[in-house]
Formats: structure tokens, sequence, C-alpha cells
């Protein structure tokens, strides 16, 4: 016994030994120690998946603005061409000539609709240096009124009352006069496109006193909030229509890329790229917009500017 007990921490010694050895990290050829990998497999996984879907948008967003490229410049010879002969340049028509081109004329511009939607969802995507914002001094009262001019011809085509009122109150600020031209045309468009004959769209704009700050603030702190925020730092502006409405379910999704709701066969349509360009071209300037109102009650579309977004 007393020999077997001498014998005990020598084999406890040399089993220690060996597992220092075993767990000792493996020498590189040069004597220093190998680099461990500081990322988790799952974590490794997930950062080659994102490239990979960020290749594949990019692919996505090249593909989608090389079509359009190629679409334009065909798509405008052949309307010129509808557009000479409904002049009757080239000889006289028939009434259902007349009507056939007409109604190429009609496709056409439709098709420059969805051609203009892709480029600019594909300049949008890529980012503000292919689609910069110019924030200049304007008048938005005037911005309206343009659009609203250039769209009247065809509300009265299709016997749906377009209104608009310019809001002395509205002071001039600093936004892109021509990219919230393009979110009111929009905007226009969809209440034409899905009001019927006899309805009314109306466009309102008016000074709008917007805080965006939320936190649990007492009632104290809220009145002195309110005091401190009289005056008005935004412009709201709203496009409300008396046509089928929105379900309150595809109020949030019908702004995302390419989202279009289930409809009749019969109804009007569409690449849903419009409202997706109306809500980036809104959120470059600082603003938020959104969707009121239910089916069969019509809906009015809104949108906020701030006056001074690099502040907000």
């Amino acid at each position: 016994m007393p020999e077997r007990r001498a014998q005990l921490p020598a084999a406890m010694q040399s089993k220690g030994a060996q597992t220092e050895e075993e767990e000792a990290p493996n020498p590189s050829p040069s004597g220093n120690e190998l680099p461990r990998d500081p990322l988790p497999p799952l974590y490794r996984e997930l950062l080659q998946s994102r490239g990979l879907l960020e290749q594949l948008v990019h692919e996505r967003r090249l593909t989608i603005a090389t079509l359009a490229h190629e679409i334009k410049n065909p798509l405008a010879i052949i309307s010129g061409y509808v557009d000479l002969l409904l002049e009757q340049k080239a000889g006289p028509l028939t009434d259902r000539q007349h009507k056939i081109l007409e109604s190429a004329q009609n496709n056409c511009a439709r098709l420059r609709k969805l051609t203009q939607d892709f480029l600019s969802y594909s300049a949008l995507e890529s980012g503000s240096k292919t689609f910069p914002v110019s924030f200049k001094l304007g008048d938005l009262n005037a911005c309206v009124s343009e659009v609203s001019g250039y769209w009247m011809p065809k509300f009265l085509a299709k016997g749906v009352a377009l209104f608009f009122k310019t809001n002395p109150q509205i002071e001039r600020f600093k936004f892109d006069y021509y990219k919230i031209q393009q979110v009111i045309a929009n905007l226009i468009e969809n209440a034409l496109k899905f009001t019927p004959e006899g309805g009314s769209v109306w466009i309102t704009a008016e000074p709008h006193l917007w805080d965006r700050r939320r936190s649990p603030a007492s009632n104290h702190h809220l009145e002195r909030r309110r005091e401190e925020m009289r005056e008005p730092n935004a412009v709201r502006v709203s496009v409300a229509d008396t046509g089928i409405g929105i379900p309150g379910e595809f109020h949030e999704e019908i702004f995302q890329d390419f989202f279009r709701i289930p409809r009749e066969e019969n109804e009007p349509y569409g690449a849903g790229l419009g409202l997706a360009i109306s809500r980036r071209l809104v959120q470059l300037h600082g603003g938020k917009i959104w969707v009121e109102g239910e089916l069969g009650t019509g809906s009015r579309f809104c949108f906020l500017l701030p006056f001074n977004p690099s502040r907000e």
C-alpha cells in the first residue's frame, strides 16, 4: 500500500502534463501562435448571406434601370408617330382609325409613366448622390397650382372635379420644387385613377405644428412643450378623393416597393412604385407620408414637410 500511494502523485503529474500539452495552442511555422477567428460560424454565415442579398438587390436595380433606358427611346419615337397620325398630318383618318390611335396614345402615356417610375426608383435606390435633393426657397402654393393646372384637362375629360385654393398663410420655405411636384402628381394621378365619374378630389395645404419628440413626459412638461412650440414648423399637404378607398389593413403596405392592392381585373392598375417613390422623396425632405380612410369612403393621402429639415 505505501508503494501504491507513492505512485499516485507521479501518475497525476503525468496526466496533468499531458493535459497541458493537449490544451497548448499549436505554434505556427514561424513560432507564433495562430490567430483565432473572433466571429462565430453562424454570424459569419449571416454576413455572407447579407452580402449575397445586397448583390442581388444591386443587380435588380441595374436591370430595372437598363430596361427602362432601353424602352424610353423607342417608346418616345412610337409616341411621336402616334401623335403625328392623330394630327392627320399624314392624311385623313376614319373614326375607327382615330379611336385605335387614341388607345395607342393612352397606352404609350402609361408606358412612359412606368418607365419614369422605374428610372426614379432606380435612382432613389442608388442613393442621394445619383438623386440629389436641391433645397431652395420656394412657393408651395405655386408648386401645387402648377401641378393642378397640368392635370386639370385629364380631370375634365373623365368628369372628376379637382379643387385647390391657395393658402396665404404658407410662407416661402426651402424644399425641392420639382421633387415635391412629383409627389403631388403621383397622389393626384392615384386619386383620378380610382375616383369614378362625378367624383371630386381636393388638394389642401396648411401650416402645421409637428412635434416629433416622443417621451413619457408629465403634464407640466407637455404644457411647457406646447408653449415652446406655438409657431408652425411644417406644412401639411393632403389629397382627398371620393373614390373607392383603401382597406385599413393595407395602409402601411401600400407604400412598399411594387405593392399593389388586390382588386378586380377591370380596375386600374400600375407597377406599384408611385407611392413608394413618393415616400422616399418625402423622407428626403425630413417629412413623413400616410393615408387615411377606409374601403368605400374615399382616401386622403397626407404628407408633412418641415420648414427646416436639418433641425427636425
